[in-house]
């Protein structure tokens, strides 16, 4: 049997599959399984995929469905000790399944490793850093305020795990990855790999950019996770919530000016300032003001034009520097 088992959900992956798996089969660590749930893909990805001439891939064929059934798929199939998942379009790199494997061995307390994600365009250039946190044992309210794992294809987790506290809540069709997270941090230790190995591709059509998905989903996990968590924890939760606007806020204005949701991003803005007035002092509120009325009243090229040609009033990101990940 394998030591690891790496699940992999797909659907019409054609464009980045390859690439995807061959940054497993490239590991230093060898002693896994690959397990691929093919979500009724309708392009060429499954031809892509069984031509990839490896013992260690397995390929099971479901109907279409969300990620978090398709991840429960891929554990229902598993014979690993360790279980560790990967999105079809992001990497990792080679020393990922080595680094996180000794990590759990090494703290036989912790049920969960993680490493530092870095986000990737459609070309695989690098973005910007997604989640360099170092929290290490009991990450319980740290994970209450804000999800540091980062994205679903990071952490690795012991399988005994999953049968004790479930598996994903295929209810969700965002922020299911927070909710596990969440989920296993209530009652086991997590241990960091301080090291970028997560390479999470962010495209105008992935899912991150579901904005009003994404709302739905991050309030509705909050709102249970909270329902779940001491009263001593309770404090935290306007914090999750004010967390949650300001990332909202920075996905909503990163799109292209042509796919922007005015709607939605005026209410992240009103709902981040609401839930957290110290955004009044800070400039990148107002950057964010600014940004929405030019996509609002100019016709695209012209706004793109505007915000290429003042990168810095129009660069928003400060907003993810302002998200709280420790309350003392």
């Amino acid at each position: 049997m394998p030591v690891i088992s790496v699940v992999i959900p797909v659907y019409n992956g054609e464009k980045t599959i390859k690439k995807t798996i061959n940054s497993v089969l490239k590991q230093t660590f060898t002693d896994f399984e690959i397990i691929v749930i093919n979500a009724n893909s309708q392009d060429q990805t499954l031809k892509i995929i069984n031509e990839i001439k490896d013992y260690r891939i397995k390929i099971f064929t479901y109907p279409k469905a969300n990620a978090a059934k398709n991840r429960n798929h891929g554990i229902n199939h598993a014979s690993g000790e360790f279980i560790t998942f990967l999105d079809a379009d992001d990497l990792w790199t080679i020393d990922k399944l080595e680094k996180q494997y000794k990590a759990l061995k090494e703290n036989p307390k912790a049920a969960v490793s993680y490493s530092w994600t870095d986000a990737i365009d459609e070309y695989d250039n690098y973005i910007r850093p997604c989640s360099h946190q170092n929290w290490t044992g009991d990450v319980y309210s740290k994970l209450l305020l804000d999800d540091f794992v980062g994205s679903g294809s990071n952490a690795m987790v012991r399988a005994q795990a999953f049968k004790e506290i479930g598996n994903f809540n295929d209810s969700l069709t965002n922020a299911q990855d927070t909710d596990m997270w969440v989920r296993l941090a209530a009652k086991y230790h997590f241990i960091a790999v301080p090291k970028v190995q997560i390479l999470y591709r962010i495209t105008d059509n992935s899912m991150s950019s579901n904005v009003l998905g994404l709302e739905k989903s991050n309030l509705l996990v909050a709102e249970r996770a909270f329902k779940e968590a001491p009263q001593s924890l309770q404090h935290l939760k306007s914090y999750r919530i004010a967390n949650i606007y300001k990332l909202l806020c920075y996905k909503a204005l990163s799109m292209p000016p042509e796919k922007h949701n005015i709607k939605a991003t005026a209410w992240f803005l009103w709902q981040a300032i609401k839930n957290d007035l110290s955004l009044l002092q800070k400039p990148v509120i107002y950057k964010g003001w600014l940004k929405l009325a030019v996509v609002t009243f100019l016709p695209p090229s012209w706004a793109t034009f505007i915000l290429n040609k003042f990168p810095r009033l129009s660069n928003t990101t400060t907003f993810l520097g302002y998200i709280i990940l420790d309350v003392n």
